[in-house]
């Protein structure tokens, strides 16, 4: 802890007497720069925020936002400076190449930490954007293991990856649900091919059949002949690992085609949204993974979902939660560094633990999440309710 600081500025000693360098009690220059204007700390968000999957990016946004709105309510001082938070948001429209022009827009208007981006396809090449600038990111949403495991130092997320939430979903698969057939259908995306790889790769693990593997795009609507495809299969159990701008539809084809079998999926598709794409009739038994624990468990959820929705008249998503928690890292390692300069705070960050919202975060070498639990989630009476959390444990964390 600092004692004592020496304090330069006339301004600031025009209270304590003089115009010459004063030896000033650590009090007294608190007392001081409480008075100066607050050092303004920008942090970046990045995701979609045009397009079919504006509501997720969106929905990180706002979970940004809050968290600084709550940050500048709790007057911090950094360093011995009062700072003031802002956001800076920009829109990679889920597309890879846009992603790169949005992160070095971030870089370019001095941010000092980023909160994104939402998809594993936009997060992993802008990731080097910021790795070369030394600037902090934790993404609350990008789940493929590629990202934290290129060698940036500046890479994090607080969210399991795909590594662990395939192999939960994998589990369920085989060992509740007792499906013994599955068809598998990816987008190509970077996220949805490495969660349906990985629940694949589990899948075949524990004895279960993989009797069709269809592919599609996150841009399809009509899918009607990749499931005409499937139902000559004769499958029990349908893995779609993509989004529910995708799997809403999706559903209603199946079930005007007469497929009975049920879907399941992963945190892409666990949202309102799905329901109300689909129909609660279509969507009704739906089953999707969500990295996290059960919300009711979690002792602060309720109050973040209230907060949430009074200030932004909408439900959560998915990763709202996420994006706040990340945000309150970000803040909260500049704090411990006493300063808002990226390659002071980031040591800081890797040490992070933290109780947040989704509950303890704390990161392996590689800026994964440390054990973060998976929840099943269940279509029932046209909502999303929880049927079993697993204990996540990838094989890089300790």
């Amino acid at each position: 802890m600092i004692n004592r600081y020496f304090v330069l500025s006339c301004t600031t000693l025009a209270l304590l007497a003089g115009c010459k360098n004063h030896e000033v009690d650590a009090p007294q220059a608190e007392a001081a720069a409480a008075e100066e204007a607050p050092l303004i700390v920008k942090i970046g968000h990045a995701g979609q925020l045009t397009g079919p999957q504006a509501h997720l990016g969106k929905d990180n946004e706002h979970g940004v936002q809050l968290a600084i709105e709550t940050l500048n309510a709790e007057h911090r001082v950094i360093g011995g400076r009062p700072v003031q938070f802002e956001m800076v948001s920009e829109d990679d429209e889920a597309d890879p190449q846009k992603a790169t022009v949005a992160a070095q827009r971030l870089v370019d208007d001095q941010v000092v930490g980023v909160v994104g981006h939402w998809n594993s396809g936009t997060t992993i090449p802008a990731s080097a954007i910021y790795a070369k600038a030394g600037i902090p990111e934790i993404s609350p949403s990008a789940t493929n293991p590629t990202y934290t495991r290129q060698g940036f130092k500046t890479a994090f997320r607080d969210v399991a990856n795909d590594t662990v939430q395939s192999q939960a979903t994998g589990h369920f698969a085989i060992d509740v649900l007792k499906a013994k057939r599955i068809a598998l259908i990816d987008d190509r995306s970077a996220a949805s091919q490495g969660q349906t790889d990985e629940f694949e790769r589990t899948v075949k693990a524990l004895g279960g059949t993989i009797v069709s593997h269809e592919y599609t795009t996150d841009k399809s609507v009509d899918f009607r002949g990749i499931l005409t495809n499937i139902k000559s299969a004769q499958p029990d159990l349908l893995f779609y690992g993509g989004m529910d701008a995708q799997a809403g539809p999706m559903l209603k084809q199946m079930h005007a085609l007469g497929l009975k079998m049920p879907m399941l999926g992963p945190d892409g598709i666990q949202t309102p949204q799905l329901i109300t794409l689909a129909g609660s009739e279509d969507a009704e038994g739906t089953y999707a993974s969500s990295p996290g624990a059960q919300k009711d468990s979690l002792p602060d959820y309720a109050d973040f979902e209230k907060r949430f929705h009074a200030r932004f008249n909408t439900d959560i998503q998915i990763y709202a939660p996420n994006s706040y928690d990340a945000t309150m890292v970000l803040a909260n390692a500049m704090q411990a560094a006493g300063s808002t300069v990226p390659a002071d705070y980031l040591p800081e960050v890797a040490k992070t633990d933290y109780a947040g919202i989704t509950g303890r975060i704390r990161f392996d070498a590689n800026g994964d999440l440390k054990n973060g639990p998976i929840t099943i989630y269940q279509v029932q009476g046209g909502a999303w309710h929880a049927v079993k959390t697993i204990l996540g444990r990838d094989s890089q964390q300790d």
